[in-house]
């Protein structure tokens, strides 16, 4: 290669990264909350810069008139793109990965309109199935106790029993496939990670080892270095507070 073309290349990757510098995209969330967990997962997938900004959810800041101007529901978390705000964790990582398609982890499987299609069921399916289950059974197990609010056996006995039935249809799944929606990581496997990293923490986390595949799967997904930044708040999530 000659200097010509070394330089241009060099300079090409440098705007690149300026580009990137200068994006301003702005996360207000919480570094404990599964849903900003989700949507920093897709941004550090993607080697994107963020400004994080804290919303202290045990003040109820979430419900203050300034949020509300970011989110009427009064949900985190926000995701600002300039004059583009959206809500909804999992639209939200739709948009990052689309929009950086080209960049990092390619967490979209459109190579064809079926391809598109089985993703899509399958994220669909962690919304509807999967995380309904799972996200009784993090606030019981491991978010009760940080607020100091007592378990509900029953309510965990009933979810256990219920993500059992979901988790058998995985490893099904997954003795087909590397992961759920083809042989590589998408998004469909990244929207689980937020509840299942808690899930381990707690007894529900047999439910995930008695299934080989399923625990291959988990250990795959959770052993992600990308995620595991998305797990260190101390390091990837700055903690600003909300002005």
């Amino acid at each position: 290669m000659d200097w010509t073309k070394k330089v241009s290349r060099l300079m090409t990757n440098w705007k690149r990264e300026v580009e990137l510098r200068n994006l301003g995209y702005k996360v207000y969330g919480n570094p404990f909350s599964t849903s900003t967990r989700r949507v920093l997962a897709v941004l550090l997938e993607k080697g994107l810069s963020y400004e994080s900004i804290t919303v202290d959810l045990k003040s109820g800041e979430q419900k203050t008139e300034s949020f509300l101007s970011l989110n009427p529901f009064g949900q985190i978390p926000v995701f600002v793109d300039g004059n583009i705000k959206l809500r909804e964790s999992r639209a939200i990582t739709q948009y990052i990965a689309y929009v950086h398609s080209a960049r990092g982890t390619q967490l979209l499987y459109l190579q064809s309109h079926e391809t598109m299609a089985i993703l899509t069921v399958w994220m669909e399916i962690e919304a509807h199935q999967f995380d309904p289950f799972a996200s009784k059974l993090t606030w019981e197990q491991a978010i009760k106790p940080i607020y100091g609010l007592e378990t509900d056996k029953e309510v965990v006995k009933e979810n256990e029993a219920n993500l059992e039935k979901v988790l058998d249809v995985y490893e099904k799944r997954l003795g087909k496939y590397k992961f759920l929606a083809c042989n590589t990581f998408t998004l469909a496997d990244l929207h689980h990670l937020p509840n299942i990293q808690y899930l381990l923490g707690t007894p529900t986390k047999r439910l995930f080892e008695d299934r080989p595949k399923v625990r291959k799967w988990v250990t795959e997904i959770t052993g992600r270095e990308a995620w595991k930044m998305a797990c260190d708040h101390e390091k990837y999530w700055f903690g600003k507070q909300m002005k």
